[in-house]
């Protein structure tokens, strides 16, 4: 993308047409349609989770899929128990590692000859771990630069307490993420704090070539 700006600005205006949407009751709210999912998914919420993780994981496709948000809605929607905690994470972890094989792959296709394995520095696996999509480009630089398949099976290992204490978090504060993901005026001041830092960095980068 040429512009960073782009990206946030366009989920300002999305929100905004999703919140007079709302206003004038042409679409369910948030919560609505998250009781309904749940009333319909039955034994289907695993692979839904497992689907929605995936998609992000991705490397490109997670920009515009916010899979994680998705779950952690579904999830304080769920009410899990800790049988469901652990077949969550383990249901996410799954996701997660398939994608790392299919971006590594990608990564694979792009090597140059002669390309030999590094050593794999673990500090830079974890700071990549921090989001998703990052994982997903290191999967992609790692493939490209020959290196051996077990950082795949690391980052999965990684992921394992990792997304645990994600879903642990997201189940007992659940009361405290729904008002902030309802809270209009939260994601708002966030998305026009990423366009000014966003706009910030384009002009930089301009200035810089």
């Amino acid at each position: 993308m040429k512009y960073g700006f782009i990206l946030p600005l366009s989920a300002l205006f999305a929100l905004t047409i999703i919140q007079l949407a709302t206003h004038f009751s042409i679409i369910p709210t948030g919560l609505d349609s998250l009781q309904e999912i749940n009333r319909h998914l039955g034994e289907y919420f695993y692979v839904l989770i497992f689907l929605i993780i995936l998609l992000e994981a991705i490397v490109f496709i997670g920009f515009y899929f916010p899979g994680q948000f998705f779950a952690v809605v579904l999830v304080i929607g769920a009410t899990p128990s800790v049988a469901d905690i652990v077949y969550l994470t383990l249901a996410m972890v799954g996701a997660a590692t398939l994608a790392s094989i299919v971006n590594f792959g990608l990564g694979r296709r792009q090597m140059q000859e002669g390309s030999a394995p590094q050593k794999i520095h673990l500090k830079s696996l974890l700071l990549a771990m921090i989001h998703i999509n990052s994982l997903a480009f290191f999967m992609v630089s790692q493939g490209a630069k020959g290196q051996r398949w077990r950082v795949v099976w690391l980052a999965g290992l990684l992921n394992l307490p990792y997304y645990l204490l994600l879903i642990a978090g997201t189940a007992i504060m659940s009361d405290e993420i729904m008002q902030l993901a309802e809270n209009t005026y939260f994601i708002f001041s966030a998305l026009l704090i990423w366009l000014i830092i966003a706009i910030f960095m384009d002009i930089k980068n301009k200035h810089r070539n």
